[in-house]
């Protein structure tokens, strides 16, 4: 089978190679998964830079999610059939062609549900519902800010919150993304590049503030955040987009106003996707990732179709990746004349 591994830390197109590696065999309570299609998350390329929140020995296969369908179980296995369609739940490693799994950690997708959304539900829209529902609570006719609206997560944090009832302000750092964001469902934006984000905040929510946020840019844009919130208030930081492309670990800041944080006790807090599937059990994430899909089901949460390539054109697909508000996403994927085999 094919596999992309990284020999070892550094730029992708550099420590990434093409091998071909034996199909592995599912042990007890495991399923032999043929991937079909997986996307090239922002995640990823931090873990290959080494700025992630772990290292894997290397060499290794990078990759977060995936949809596929299972080709073999193992020994005395039950709960999944052969030839059933899925998505991996907290499995790294699917940037290659097969991939084993333990059962538990796989969750049926309906055949209706394109490979593009089927093959991102376990991270963007599940970092989305997480983030409203289970880390801040937000409910209905409150208000909820968050920075980079319009990014994956944040667009889809605005779909969830009309659904929900609650009401968003999104901040944006360029004029042009301003109107986008509303016709998408966002109630109010603020563009950093010609906007007060501080004054703004406050005569959109009045006296009564906003409580709750939620932030992926950190620096500046994070402290302000911060600041931006009612006494009491919380902001859930979950991202560094500020820093996107440096590694060094002192270069990952939020410059926190400390009399903000003392008299008006107010929260920041981190959220990380990995170590929550790593702190719920299997059934808590599948469920979690239930709702997920039912809410992609249901056209509640929309999906941007992916633009597909095949693993031989790495270089190019994270190239476009890496290009600034570069659209579709990049998705590895894997024609199923080349489901068999070791090369």
């Amino acid at each position: 089978m094919r596999a992309l591994v990284a020999e070892r830390v550094g730029e992708p197109t550099d420590v990434l190679r093409l091998e071909s590696r034996p199909v592995p065999t599912p042990a007890a309570g495991q399923a032999l998964v043929r991937v079909k299609a997986t996307p090239i998350h922002a995640s990823d390329l931090h873990v290959l830079r080494g700025r992630y929140g772990f290292s894997p020995e290397f060499p290794t296969v990078v990759g977060l999610e995936c949809v596929g369908r299972i080709e073999a179980l193992g020994p005395d296995t039950e709960g999944l059939e052969i030839g059933q369609r899925v998505v991996t739940v907290g499995v790294t490693g699917t940037w290659q062609e097969y991939l084993v799994a333990d059962t538990r950690r796989l969750l049926p997708v309906p055949d209706h549900l394109s490979d593009s959304s089927a093959c991102q539900l376990a991270v963007n829209p599940l970092t989305a519902l997480l983030l409203v529902t289970h880390e801040l609570g937000v409910q209905p006719g409150e208000w909820m800010l968050q920075t980079a609206a319009g990014s994956t997560v944040g667009r889809l944090v605005i779909q969830l919150a009309r659904h929900l009832g609650i009401r968003t302000i999104n901040v944006v750092r360029r004029r042009d993304a301003v109107e986008e964001i509303k016709t998408l469902g966002g109630d109010e934006v603020i563009c950093t590049e010609d906007e007060d984000l501080l004054r703004r905040v406050a005569e959109i929510a009045g006296p009564v503030g906003v409580r709750k946020a939620i932030d992926c840019v950190s620096g500046d844009v994070g402290a302000r955040i911060s600041q931006a919130l009612a006494p009491g208030g919380e902001v859930v930081v979950y991202g560094a987009l500020s820093t996107h492309r440096r590694a060094d670990p002192a270069a990952l800041t939020i410059p926190l106003l400390a009399r903000s944080i003392i008299y008006e006790t107010k929260v920041v807090r981190g959220f990380w996707l990995y170590r929550w599937f790593s702190a719920v059990s299997p059934q808590d994430a599948l469920r979690a990732l239930s709702q997920v899909r039912g809410l992609v089901a249901d056209e509640v949460l929309s999906i941007p179709p992916g633009q597909p390539f095949p693993l031989e054109h790495f270089a190019e697909a994270i190239s476009l990746a890496e290009t600034p508000a570069h659209g579709a996403k990049p998705l590895f994927v894997f024609e199923e004349s080349h489901a068999k085999g070791d090369g």
